[in-house]
């Protein structure tokens, strides 16, 4: 197993998904606002539109895409599907594959080792997202966020998770599969991203359960509407307060040189040196 200690610090407070079978819909998706931006070939594509979603959302990726600094994701099928082999199949055939891959469903750390290595072999430098959102891979949740050093985020798949536990969508009924997810992404610190909100209308719900994820230790959430996008992008962006207490605690700790120092009147311990500088890193890239 891996640590993933390399991957570069970038905010991922919100994501949406643009459809493989309407490129013409990818442009629009990248100028919502969002930090990331995944192109479905997986749930939303019927069986019978797979191919030409494949053939469109890669096609995508031929032409040099724009330093926006909005990060590029293409979410395959399963890899224990015909779909998922086809999807794969069709990365190592080009020599333009994007960015990075969503993998869904994904229960064992085999699944991530096996693409790791075609990959690798292929010469290419695409990243990994891996959804959680089965039993099976909440059980092996740890060793999947280890399989693979190209992994930069863990994502919660509470709609499925919730119908593989036979309990609610909500928020206390998934909180230990959501924990368990924030675990695992944290022990090789990686992102975990947070389930989408699927009441539109609701946005101060919404609004609500990211902070509720924020606080467990997600650094961002889905979204399945342009208009969720600003609030998401609001709760887990770090505010001025935060990233000043961040400056204080780092300056104390390089003042001081100890593993214990005394800031705002509370006892600090060197181990959140790390969340410290994320903090700063993630505001100074959302201000640039």
């Amino acid at each position: 197993m891996t640590d993933n200690t390399e991957g570069a610090v970038r905010p991922r407070r919100s994501f949406i998904f643009s459809p493989g079978l309407r490129p013409d819909m990818f442009p629009k998706a990248l100028a919502s606002g969002t930090d990331i931006v995944c192109v479905e070939l997986e749930d939303g594509i019927a069986p019978k539109d797979k191919a030409a979603a494949r053939e469109g959302g890669l096609a995508l990726f031929a032409e040099p895409q724009a330093d926006d600094g909005v990060e590029r994701i293409v979410r395959i099928n399963c890899l224990r599907t015909e779909f998922g082999i086809a999807d794969v199949q069709a990365v190592l055939a080009t020599d333009t594959p994007p960015p990075a891959l969503m993998l869904p469903k994904v229960m064992t750390p085999d699944e991530i080792v096996w693409l790791d290595d075609l990959l690798t072999e292929r010469g290419h430098d695409t990243r990994l997202h891996v959804i959680i959102e089965t039993n099976q891979g909440l059980e092996a949740a740890y060793d999947i966020a280890h399989a693979s050093p190209r992994i930069d985020a863990l994502f919660f798949g509470g709609v499925d998770m919730a119908a593989e536990l036979r309990c609610k969508n909500a928020w206390e009924p998934l909180l230990y599969a959501r924990s368990r997810v924030a675990h695992a992404a944290a022990s090789v610190g990686i992102d975990a991203i947070d389930v989408p909100y699927l009441d539109l209308d609701d946005l101060d719900g919404m609004a609500r359960e990211a902070t509720l994820a924020r606080d467990l230790g997600f650094s961002g959430k889905g979204s399945i509407h342009p208009k969720q996008i600003p609030v998401l992008n609001g709760v887990f962006t770090p505010d001025e307060a935060a990233v000043a207490h961040a400056r204080r605690i780092l300056k104390a700790f390089a003042d001081a040189d100890t593993g214990l120092v005394v800031v705002d009147g509370k006892l600090i311990e060197k181990p959140v040196l790390r969340e410290m500088s994320r903090i700063i890193a993630i505001a100074e890239r959302v201000s640039a």
